[in-house]
């Protein structure tokens, strides 16, 4: 089972770009199916109330419930006092596995994490390059599994990528995902370093072309063991569906 940890699907209304527009997946699933992969994780893109958006989604993965996988969106800031009412609609309601947070919205905040424990989910949460949030995270919420897409990066800051492979190296509950990272040997450098465990399969779909994300995997050159970890079964463990 090949498992994209990382695609957004549903509304924005934001109009600044993709990334906060309309998200369709009639391209990305059929680029997806024909490279192979079995599920894909999808969140909102970025719009003004993630209850919304969540619910949005919610719809398209009801749709197709052995194809799709949902990660609940929050805003830390703008949010703050309802994120656990979130997440817990979006788990039980929505058969939603995990929580999805950007920097570019607000710093992870504790009630995200707070809302991750009692929940048992693992959270995505891009830093947009400040990756020594890993450090506190570690520290401070050990019981609760993070992955920090693009390596940490994807603006292709290769001092914060190189310092996020240290936090993998260090910290159990410190994951990362493969989405956009353009410096192949940092993805070679974190497997090697941190172990094929730490890292998960993901594609930023439907915007990054799933197959072309999912050949760089191949080119790692390991095991069918190790390889299978990093394209379903570290995804499927940290959110207890293996």
């Amino acid at each position: 089972m090949i498992v994209d940890c990382h695609c957004h699907a549903g509304p924005g209304d934001g109009l600044s770009g993709p990334w906060d527009s309309d998200t369709a997946l009639s391209r990305y699933l059929p680029r997806a199916a024909q490279a192979g992969i079995g599920r894909s994780v999808l969140f909102a893109s970025f719009h003004s109330d993630y209850a919304l958006a969540n619910a949005a989604v919610a719809d398209i993965v009801a749709a197709a419930p052995g194809r799709l996988l949902g990660f609940a969106f929050v805003h830390a800031r703008r949010d703050r006092g309802r994120i656990a009412a979130m997440v817990q609609r979006a788990v039980e309601h929505y058969g939603f596995v995990g929580i999805k947070a950007h920097r570019h919205d607000a710093r992870i905040s504790g009630e995200v994490c707070e809302a991750a424990r009692r929940f048992r989910l693992p959270v995505l949460y891009d830093p947009v390059g400040e990756v020594a949030v890993a450090e506190l995270l570690a520290e401070q919420y050990p019981d609760v599994n993070f992955i920090l897409p693009h390596l940490g990066s994807f603006a292709d800051d290769w001092a914060a990528q190189l310092a996020l492979i240290d936090h993998l190296a260090r910290h159990a509950n410190i994951y990362a995902d493969s989405a956009g990272v353009r410096r192949f040997d940092l993805l070679l450098q974190a497997v090697r370093r941190a172990g094929p465990h730490k890292l998960l399969f993901g594609s930023d779909g439907p915007w990054l072309h799933p197959a072309l994300e999912l050949h760089k995997i191949r080119l790692l050159g390991l095991n069918p063991r190790d390889e299978a970890l990093i394209l379903g079964g570290n995804f499927l463990r940290l959110a207890h569906l293996d």
